[in-house]
């Protein structure tokens, strides 16, 4: 006699486009994207943290715009250009804003910060010179629980003056 926990994982092919790189996956179709970024593309850089989508920490961008992987599902970003922190490096160079960061001591432990970067990093493509409200408003969504954010702050003022 088969139970409900035989009965085999739907699954659906899906398109997604990660950090410049076209990929074909099956996927259960009950999986987050935060869990194929991590799980399935070992992309550990996004970070799982309340599956609410209260905490930011496993912010991406989605067409440029930070979005909460753990509240999409993989279908829904088929046809979207995704960005993990693991892309937003340039080649072997790092990114302004994570120059900045390790510079100001921004990440203390770090558990954040990938969501973060990539949430400052939308920022300053809408915005290059924001102010510090402005800072402060883009990363409203994302919670540090070391620090005080002014190092946070300080590090996207820091990478928006060198980035212009």
């Amino acid at each position: 006699m088969r139970s409900e926990l035989d009965r085999p994982v739907q699954r659906e092919l899906t398109r997604l486009r990660v950090n410049g790189e076209d990929l074909e996956l099956y996927l259960p179709v009950h999986k987050t994207l935060l869990e194929v970024l991590r799980e399935d593309l070992k992309l550990t850089g996004t970070k799982h943290g309340c599956e609410l989508g209260e905490c930011g920490t496993c912010t991406v961008l989605v067409d440029g715009e930070p979005q909460l992987s753990c509240l999409l599902l993989p279908l829904q970003a088929e046809g979207r250009e995704l960005t993990t922190v693991e892309g937003l490096a340039e080649g072997a160079a790092p990114h302004p804003l994570q120059v900045a960061f390790a510079e100001l001591g921004a990440a203390q432990c770090g558990y954040c910060t990938p969501g973060i970067l990539l949430a400052a990093k939308a920022l300053l493509v809408r915005d290059p010179r924001p102010s510090r409200d402005g800072i402060k408003e883009a990363l409203a969504g994302n919670l540090c629980r070391c620090t005080g954010y002014v190092k946070i702050i300080e590090a996207v003022e820091l990478a928006a003056e060198r980035m212009s």
